[in-house]
C-alpha cells in the first residue's frame, strides 16, 4: 500500500467500529448512570462517599490499569469470564464486545457525575408535590425528575459518547487490535504511526477530531441553553 495515499477500504472499518462501540457503550453508560445517580442523589448511607469514589476511579486511573483489571475479571481464568464463555460459547476477550465493556467503564464516571448534578438541581418541592397527589417513586422519576434533568441527560450522553470514542489503553488490552474486528480509530492511529504511515494516521486523526469537536460543541450548546 502506498503510504502517501489514503486506502479508503482500510480507513472506514475502524471509523465504523469506533462509532458503533461509542454509541452502544454510551447508551449503556447513560442508562446505568441515570439509575445509579438517581439512587445516590436521593439517598444517604454509611459508606456513600467511598462508593462514589470507587465510581470515579476509572476517570483517574491509568488506562492500562483499567485494562489489566478488566482482563483479570473477564479473562478465561476468572469465574466471571468462564461463566460468559459458557453462556455465549465464546470468550468476550478480543471481541468488539470487550471494546464496548472497556468504553462503558471509562465513560461511566463522566455520565454519573453529570447526571448526579442534574438530579441535584431538580426542585425537591416539585417531587414532593407529585407524591402528594398519589404518584409513586417511578412516576415521580419518569414524569418530574427525569424531564427536569433533560439537559443534563443530553450532556451526559454526549460526554459518554466522546469519551468512549477516544478510549485506547483499556480497549487495546482486552479487545486487541484486530483489523476489521476490534480495531478502533485510536488503535488504528497507533499502528499507522508505528508503521510510518503518516497519511492514514492523519486521516484517522482528523476524523476523530471532527467527531469529537461536534460532540463537544453540542455539549456547550446544551450548557449555554441551560444558562439562558
Amino acid at each position: 500500500m502506498n503510504v502517501n495515499a489514503i486506502d479508503w477500504s482500510v480507513f472506514w472499518s475502524p471509523v465504523r467500529l469506533s462509532l458503533q462501540v461509542a454509541l452502544l457503550s454510551s447508551v449503556v453508560a447513560t442508562v446505568l448512570g441515570i439509575a445509579i445517580a438517581w439512587k445516590m442523589s436521593r439517598s444517604s448511607f454509611r459508606g456513600k462517599i467511598l462508593l462514589e469514589t470507587a465510581f470515579m476511579l476509572p476517570l483517574v486511573l491509568p488506562p492500562t490499569v483499567v485494562g489489566f483489571l478488566l482482563l483479570v475479571i473477564l479473562g478465561r481464568k476468572s469465574l466471571f469470564g468462564q461463566w460468559i464463555e459458557t453462556i455465549f460459547s465464546a470468550p468476550v476477550i478480543f471481541t468488539w464486545w470487550a471494546a464496548v465493556i472497556a468504553s462503558v467503564v471509562v465513560a461511566f464516571p463522566l455520565v454519573y457525575q453529570t447526571m448526579k448534578s442534574g438530579f441535584s438541581g431538580v426542585d425537591r418541592d416539585l417531587e414532593d408535590a407529585g407524591r402528594s397527589i398519589g404518584a409513586n417513586e417511578w412516576q415521580v422519576f419518569r414524569y418530574i425528575s427525569l424531564p427536569l434533568a433533560g439537559r443534563a441527560l443530553m450532556t451526559a450522553f454526549i460526554l459518554g459518547f466522546a469519551r468512549a470514542l477516544g478510549e485506547f489503553g483499556a480497549t487495546l488490552m482486552i479487545a486487541g487490535n484486530i483489523p476489521g474486528k476490534t480495531q478502533t480509530v485510536p488503535t488504528a492511529i497507533y499502528v499507522a504511526v508505528d508503521s510510518g504511515n503518516q497519511t492514514m494516521a492523519w486521516a484517522w486523526t482528523v476524523s476523530i477530531i471532527i467527531i469529537s469537536f461536534l460532540m463537544l460543541l453540542m455539549t456547550r450548546q446544551q450548557r449555554d441553553g441551560k444558562n439562558d
